[in-house]
């Protein structure tokens, strides 16, 4: 084979591979331009979401730790001035004469009777006298809670004067204590004392409505005044929970509700161990917290859509050159040289397509210079060839001619010598008929049923005729002629036939033993299967890689070399083939097989590179 030929079928197999490649199909690049642009909004969403909840968790506990402490010490100043209040109320009915007066009477019960007037002139819960001994004399309060635990904490009271806070059941007191002095305090006679107090439970529902700040009060474990809802005081007593300052508040589950705690220790001014428990809930906060959430993730999915929507667009905008220009890399390596290269598009893509563009028409003009040069060499190869056959014919046609016009000739030497002209002649003819039939391949066939068995048969008869049949033992296995039946064109399929027949007889005188040539048709479901075996010593290693290409022989002392050429073009012409199954000595076995239904279009071979591409395939053969 030529160099020429050689770098010719070396581009073939690179754009069969190319066209190959590009059959598999990958992810388009405007997909993963949308996937990437919709993953990275996501993703940015979400980390911008928990980066938000994250400040805004913090920031909420901040702003509730403030408004703890602010509510303690809101708390503390009402109570202050609360507890100055009831000094100055006190100090009020001390100066009365009237109540001076009751208490010199010594007589309790008068002075019981009394002190109520006292106490609803003062108007507060609770009220209490009590003589200059400290032994309380009268008290009252509005729930009616006056006893042995009254007095018991009045004397607790009266006995730390620093206190002013009392707890007497589940009741709660800021009271004051004031001495009552007849005379001067400095100069005069302790005649008693006097107490008001005021419920706390008025004081924290105050407190808590504007603040939203949950307030309640405990004495050892126990609840006495609370704003929270009975279903969640029951937590109120979680040691956990009583350990909280405002300085280190806790987060507590009450009931299904989470709240912000801390504490403050009032045990130092109260009768009893007192602690104020004051609550933040975090539902406004959560629910606040929610609707930013939402908020951001309706804006992350408004991002994410309308990004998609203007991703798809400019993805559409960047790739459709790409995918254009995708597109004529797979034309041109399935052999298309007239798909168009995209002019449009970025800098970049246009680049591109000029690059491609101007190595598409370099390797087309390289082509067609190694078509030119291999046509050249292939007419240099067919004037050789056809050259010595014509001499050889055209030299018995001169030399009988000559014997001719002498004179001396008897009848049967002018027939002998007639018939030798005669198959010069037909020699020739059958030559450039072979010729012609090259030159026509690929060009429409008239094709019509006809049954493979009789075409067979008959290129048989005609075949035994052949000078080159003669010594030849032909083998013959058809089958029902009725079931064999294709569409074929009748003349080029006989053709093809003779060929591989002569070239099986031709081969056969060469083995040492009979010579003997097998034909068998096999009728298949697609396909007409003709097989061609022959008892010759073998299809010679030197030419078992170019067989099937023009003027291609060896061993033989006549011919042109078209015989298989011509039958592998009428069999691709056909929709199949002609393959070498098997050689080796005393057995060559040729194939062809020949499409039973040409209703589907089918591709021709009349290019120079399909037929390149189909001697590429047989090399498998032949190795």
């Amino acid at each position: 084979m030529s160099h020429d030929s050689q770098t010719e079928l070396s581009e073939t197999q690179t754009f069969s591979r190319l066209a190959s490649a590009y059959r598999k199909e990958g992810v388009r690049t405007h997909v993963l331009l949308v996937v990437a642009m919709a993953a990275v909004t996501v993703i940015i969403t979400a980390l911008f979401l928990v980066l938000i909840r994250q400040r805004l968790s913090a920031q909420v506990t901040t702003d509730l730790t403030q408004d703890l402490s602010r509510s303690v010490i809101t708390f503390q100043s009402l109570q202050t001035e609360r507890l100055r209040a009831l000094d100055r109320e006190n100090a009020l009915l001390s100066d009365l004469p009237t109540l001076k007066a009751l208490m010199t009477s010594g007589d309790d019960l008068t002075i019981q009777d009394g002190a109520i007037q006292f106490w609803q002139l003062s108007g507060t819960d609770l009220f209490a006298l009590a003589d200059g001994s400290g032994r309380v004399v009268a008290a009252y309060t509005k729930n009616n809670s006056s006893g042995p635990s009254l007095n018991r904490a009045l004397q607790s009271l009266l006995s730390s004067p620093a206190k002013h806070y009392l707890i007497n059941g589940g009741s709660l007191y800021q009271c004051s204590l004031l001495p009552l002095y007849f005379g001067s305090a400095e100069n005069g006679t302790l005649l008693g004392y006097v107490v008001s107090g005021i419920s706390i439970e008025r004081t924290v529902r105050q407190i808590s409505a504007p603040t939203g700040v949950e307030a309640a009060f405990l004495s050892a474990g126990n609840i006495v005044t609370s704003t929270l809802a009975p279903s969640n005081q029951a937590a109120l007593s979680n040691p956990r929970l009583l350990s909280a300052t405002t300085l280190r508040p806790l987060q507590v589950e009450l009931g299904s509700q989470r709240y912000l705690a801390a504490t403050e220790d009032l045990s130092s001014v109260s009768t009893s161990p007192l602690q104020l428990v004051v609550l933040k809930s975090f539902d406004p906060a959560e629910r606040w917290m929610k609707r930013m959430d939402r908020m951001v993730l309706s804006t992350g999915l408004l991002a994410l859509i309308s990004g998609t929507l203007l991703m798809i667009a400019l993805a559409r905008l960047l790739t459709r050159p790409l995918e254009e220009l995708s597109e004529s890399v797979r034309a041109f390596g399935m052999g298309d040289s007239h798909y168009r290269v995209p002019g449009h598009g970025p800098r970049e893509v246009r680049q591109l397509s000029d690059a491609f563009a101007g190595m598409r028409d370099e390797i087309q003009e390289a082509h067609r210079a190694l078509l030119e040069s291999e046509r050249l060499a292939t007419i240099g190869r067919m004037a050789s060839s056809v050259s010595h056959d014509l001499r050889h014919y055209l030299a018995a046609v001169y030399a009988n001619a000559e014997f001719l016009a002498s004179g001396r000739l008897s009848e049967a030497e002018r027939i002998e010598i007639f018939g030798d002209i005669r198959a010069a002649v037909l020699g020739t003819t059958d030559m450039i008929e072979s010729l012609l039939i090259l030159s026509r391949t690929g060009a429409n066939t008239r094709r019509s049923s006809e049954s493979m068995a009789l075409l067979l048969e008959r290129t048989v008869a005609l075949f035994r005729a052949h000078p080159d049949a003669e010594g030849v033992r032909i083998v013959t296995s058809f089958g029902d002629p009725a079931e064999a039946a294709a569409l074929v064109d009748g003349k080029q399929i006989e053709r093809a036939l003779f060929n591989l027949l002569l070239n099986a007889c031709q081969a056969a005188r060469t083995g040492g033993a009979e010579p003997v040539v097998t034909v068998t048709l096999e009728t298949q479901e697609q396909y007409s299967v003709v097989t061609v075996k022959d008892s010759g010593s073998g299809v010679p290693e030197g030419i078992r890689n170019s067989m099937f290409e023009p003027f291609v022989s060896e061993g033989k002392q006549k011919g042109t070399g078209l015989g298989l050429t011509l039958a592998q073009c009428i069999a691709n012409e056909h929709g199949g083939d002609v393959v070498l199954v098997s050689s080796r000595p005393g057995e060559t076995i040729f194939q062809m097989k020949v499409a039973r239904d040409l209703s589907q279009p089918i591709a021709t071979v009349g290019s120079e590179l399909n037929h390149r591409d189909q001697v590429i395939a047989h090399e498998n053969v032949w190795s």
